[in-house]
C-alpha cells in the first residue's frame, strides 16, 4: 500500500485502480508484504472475531425472519472483510455514518449485542423505541450514527460533520459509508463537491457489491470504476479487494491518517459482491445469474480466505476456531432469548421525543388510542 505522502498523486488510469490485495482468494500470500503491514496478532484475531460475528448473526437473523419472529433483515454476508477491515482502522473518537450493511462496524466499535438485537425486535429495550426498521441501530458511545434507508442521504451529513470538526479543530475523522448505488444519487455528488472544496477530514467508503438492489453497476454508471468518480471532484482515491480484510484495513489506515493529517477528503472503493439478497424482501434469482454468485460464495469468501491465512501463520487452530464459534453462538442465543421476551415499547412513547413536554393535543390523541386498546398491557 502506498504511503500517505503519495496518495495525492493518484493517477486516473484504469490500471492504477487494480484493487490492492494482500490475501489471494485461495488464502495464499506474500509473507514479507503482509509482515510489512505491521498488524499485531491480537488485532488479526479481533478482525477475525468481528467478521465471524457478522456471519453468524446474519445466519441466525435470517432464520428468525423466515420464521416470522422478526420483520426484516439485511445481510452483510460476503462483505464482512470490507465492514470490519475499514472499521478497525478508525480511532475511538472517529464517527461512522453507515449505509445498510455496516452494523458489524458498530458491534466492532463496542455496540452491545443485546442493544443491537433489541433494535431488530423494536421492543422496550430498543433505544429508538421501535420507531426504526430493523438493522438501523445507533450508538452514541460507539459514535455510530443511526442510518437512514434513503440512499446516500448520510453522505452530506458525514461531510457536514467533518467540516464542523475542522472548524472546531477537533482531530476526528468522519467515515461515510455507501453502496455503489449511492454514487448515482445527487446527495453523493453534493457531498463530494463540498468535501473537496472545504477539504473536510472525511473518508468516503464505498462497498461496491456490484448490485444496487436489482441494478448492476454497468446499468447505473459509465465510469470505469467507482473510484474514478472521486477524481472528478479532485479527491484522491484508493481501490482494494473488498474480500481481503488486510487490504481493507491497510487502505483505510492510510486514508484515515491522510484525512487526520489535514490532507482533506479521500475515497476508498472496496470491490466485493452481494452474495445474499438485498434484504429479506428480495429474490435476486429473478434478476441476476446466480451461478456467478455461487463462484463468489465458494471461491472468494472473505471469511474462508482470512481463516486460511490465520491457520497458516499459526494464529488459529481448529480448537480455538470451534471455541470461538460456540462462544458467539451462545452469546447470540442468549441475546435473542432475552430480547424476544421483552415487552413492546410503552404506549406513551408514541408522543415522546418530539416536544420537551408533549402538547395537550398529543395527550388527547394518546388517550384516544389507549381507549381503543383497553386490553393493551403496556399503556
Amino acid at each position: 500500500m502506498r504511503g500517505i505522502g503519495s496518495i495525492e498523486g493518484c493517477a486516473p488510469s484504469i490500471e492504477h485502480f487494480v484493487p490492492q490485495q494482500y490475501l489471494a482468494p485461495d488464502g495464499s500470500f506474500d509473507a514479507a508484504r503482509v509482515a510489512a503491514l505491521g498488524i499485531p496478532r491480537e488485532l488479526l484475531m479481533k478482525l477475525y472475531r468481528g467478521m465471524l460475528l457478522i456471519r453468524i448473526i446474519d445466519e441466525r437473523m435470517l432464520t428468525l425472519q423466515r420464521q416470522g419472529r422478526i420483520s426484516f433483515y439485511g445481510e452483510a454476508r460476503g462483505q464482512e472483510a470490507a465492514v470490519v477491515g475499514t472499521a478497525a482502522a478508525l480511532g475511538k473518537s472517529d464517527y461512522v455514518l453507515p449505509a445498510l450493511r455496516e452494523a458489524g462496524a458498530a458491534l466492532y466499535r463496542g455496540l452491545p449485542l443485546r442493544t443491537y438485537i433489541s433494535q431488530i425486535y423494536g421492543n422496550e429495550n430498543d433505544l429508538t423505541k421501535g420507531r426504526q426498521m430493523p438493522c438501523h441501530p445507533g450508538s452514541r458511545d460507539a459514535r455510530y450514527v443511526t442510518m437512514s434507508s434513503c440512499i446516500a442521504t448520510q453522505l452530506p451529513h458525514a461531510v457536514g460533520m467533518a467540516m464542523a470538526a475542522k472548524l472546531r479543530h477537533d482531530p476526528v475523522v468522519i467515515a461515510g459509508y455507501m453502496g455503489d448505488g449511492a454514487t448515482s444519487e445527487g446527495d453523493f455528488h453534493v457531498a463530494l463537491n463540498f468535501a473537496a472544496v472545504y477539504r473536510a477530514p472525511v473518508v468516503l467508503v464505498c462497498q461496491n457489491n456490484q448490485w444496487a438492489i436489482s441494478t448492476p453497476v454497468a446499468g447505473q454508471t459509465a465510469s470505469p470504476t467507482i473510484a474514478h468518480k472521486a477524481l472528478g471532484y479532485g479527491i484522491p482515491a484508493l481501490r482494494v479487494d473488498g474480500n481481503d480484510v488486510l487490504a481493507c484495513y491497510a487502505a483505510m489506515r492510510d486514508a484515515v491518517a491522510f484525512a487526520r493529517a489535514g490532507g482533506g477528503p479521500i475515497f476508498l472503493e472496496a470491490l466485493t459482491y452481494r452474495v445474499s439478497a438485498h434484504s429479506t424482501s428480495d429474490d435476486p434469482s429473478r434478476y441476476r445469474d446466480e451461478s456467478v454468485t455461487a463462484v463468489w460464495k465458494s471461491e472468494r469468501d472473505p471469511l474462508c480466505r482470512f481463516r486460511h491465512f490465520l491457520r497458516v501463520i499459526g494464529a488459529l487452530s481448529d480448537g480455538v476456531d470451534s471455541a470461538l464459534h460456540e462462544a458467539i453462538e451462545a452469546e447470540i442465543k442468549s441475546a435473542v432469548v432475552a430480547e424476544e421476551a421483552a415487552r413492546p415499547p410503552a404506549l406513551a412513547t408514541l408522543i415522546e421525543d418530539v416536544f420537551a413536554t408533549p402538547t395537550e393535543a398529543l395527550r388527547e390523541q394518546l388517550a384516544e388510542v389507549a381507549a381503543a386498546l383497553p386490553a393493551h398491557p403496556h399503556s
